[in-house]
């Protein structure tokens, strides 16, 4: 090009000294040795890209593939949902005659669930008439009625429920499998957290790849939204053909590479690299995986309306092309949390909900993917079986809520290989606290890793000197819990 001032050509420059003939040589057949023995692992040719989310074999195999995990965040109450105390009623508006044990807030006499139960399916398994859907498939469910954290308050549970640890920057679940598996779907991302309306509490440390490399993190995606623009932001590009784009990122990718070369372990610009990769490929299948009005009629119906029937039929949509890890928000901030008028607010929210997962678990086992897909619902803990006292600034002083509680809750899983109608564990006679076969949040991600086909206490990653894990030094698996 005439008008640019490019500095003069120099016939030296394409010369090699001896010195760094022998050099290149060595170094070049040394790479070659290298990357033949650690094959696909390692490197690839000069110039092919090579995707850190590449499928990976799990330590050894495991029975779920996949994961979709639908998060009520704010705390469903276990009492009102699939942990039944029919001896609330004897002690409505009394003292339960218990210890009451220490909650975020101060509550006060029983309160008994203003939700009827009814046994369902084969193994006669008890749920609320919040969620009939739900309960049609409760032979493929495995409830755990036996669950603790270690803390009443939202944003510590929320970190312990997603990432291990309820204090410290940890890698998030979604992260630690898609680190560990990698993606089926190299066009779309290998870990993707759906949230309509806005974050939730914590915001993006829920999905946060912590000290693992950047490409792990979870996607966040205001599923609010309905026209794919607005769902994925610049999807598309109005003024280069796709030809063109591979053009320009081919030679950004020669750049970046010698930008990286100077800058080698730094995982933040590593991680930027490999957004603008992966952010070409998904103009296509993105636009697919997201667009609901390509599926039967039938299909959608079956799902029902509104912001969670689309959440839960994009769910199916995402694993069925291959993305490792979906997560599921019910919206922003905390929706559960219901510490005043918990028969309107449950109600309400087991009616956007219900019959959409209970879709999302017939509609995978009539395609055959719920033997090896996992599915988790429940929230970061409990609420207490004792309605909670006026607290300024808290609630509007109904005495027709509750209170979070960390000291038994109930969650369960469906598919994956889990123990279909089943149930583990029980909390006291009043809802209180786990009494029997205890699961703690730490057991909960160990028995997860098992079922992946991982052995949680080897799943790790080497930071600051340390090999760190999902559940730190705790967990255990629960063998029970596996069919």
């Amino acid at each position: 090009m005439p008008n640019m001032n490019h500095h003069a050509f120099n016939p030296e420059h394409l010369a090699l000294t001896r010195r760094d003939f022998l050099r290149r040589c060595g170094m070049g057949m040394a790479g070659l040795g290298l990357a033949g023995l650690l094959g696909s692992v390692s490197t690839a040719r000069a110039g092919e890209y090579v995707s850190p989310l590449a499928p990976k074999a799990s330590q050894f195999p495991g029975t779920a593939k996949r994961v979709i995990h639908i998060f009520a965040n704010g705390g469903p109450s276990h009492v009102d949902t699939f942990d039944p105390k029919p001896a609330l009623d004897k002690y409505a508006g009394k003292l339960l005659p218990m210890e009451i044990l220490p909650t975020e807030r101060k509550t006060g006499a029983g309160f008994p669930s203003p939700f009827k139960f009814k046994k369902y399916g084969q193994s006669g398994i008890e749920v609320s008439d919040l969620f009939p859907h739900v309960a049609e498939s409760i032979d493929d469910i495995c409830v755990i009625r036996s669950m603790n954290a270690d803390v009443p308050n939202h944003e510590p549970s929320l970190l312990l429920m997603n990432c291990g640890d309820a204090r410290s920057i940890r890698p998030s679940m979604g992260s630690w499998v898609t680190y560990g598996l990698g993606s089926e779907n190299q066009n779309l991302p290998g870990f993707i957290a759906m949230c309509p309306g806005g974050y939730p509490i914590q915001e993006s440390q829920n999905w946060q790849a912590g000290f693992l490399p950047g490409v792990y993190q979870g996607t966040y995606i205001n599923t609010q939204n309905t026209q794919i623009e607005q769902l994925i932001e610049n999807i598309k590009n109005n003024y280069t053909s796709q030809p063109e784009q591979r053009q320009q990122l081919d030679l950004l990718q020669v750049l970046n590479e010698k930008h990286l070369e100077k800058r080698k372990g730094d995982e933040q610009l590593e991680a930027r690299i490999q957004s603008f990769e992966l952010a070409y490929r998904m103009q296509m299948d993105a636009t697919d995986a997201f667009d609901i009005s390509r599926e039967p009629e039938h299909i959608r119906k079956m799902y029902g309306e509104g912001t969670q029937a689309r959440q839960m039929l994009i769910a199916r949509r995402l694993i069925e092309r291959g993305v490792r890890f979906v997560q599921v928000w019910h919206g922003a901030g905390q929706p559960w949390d219901s510490h005043d008028d918990i028969k309107d607010a449950h109600g309400n929210l087991g009616r956007e909900s219900d019959q959409p997962i209970g879709a999302l678990l017939k509609d995978l086992k009539q395609r055959g993917m719920l033997e090896d897909t996992l599915v988790i619902w429940g929230g970061e803990f409990g609420r207490t079986p004792t309605v909670e006292l006026p607290t300024p600034g808290s609630n509007a002083g109904k005495l027709n809520g509750r209170d979070h509680n960390h000291h038994g809750f109930s969650m369960w899983l469906a598919g994956g290989g889990v123990r279909g109608g089943y149930v583990h564990g029980a909390t006291d006679d009043y809802g209180f606290a786990a009494v029997e076969n205890k699961v703690h949040v730490h057991d909960l991600h160990a028995t997860i890793l098992q079922l992946l086909g991982f052995d949680h206490e080897k799943l790790t990653f080497r930071h600051s000197g340390r090999d760190f894990r999902l559940t730190d030094v705790h967990g255990r698996v629960v063998k029970e819990l596996i069919a």
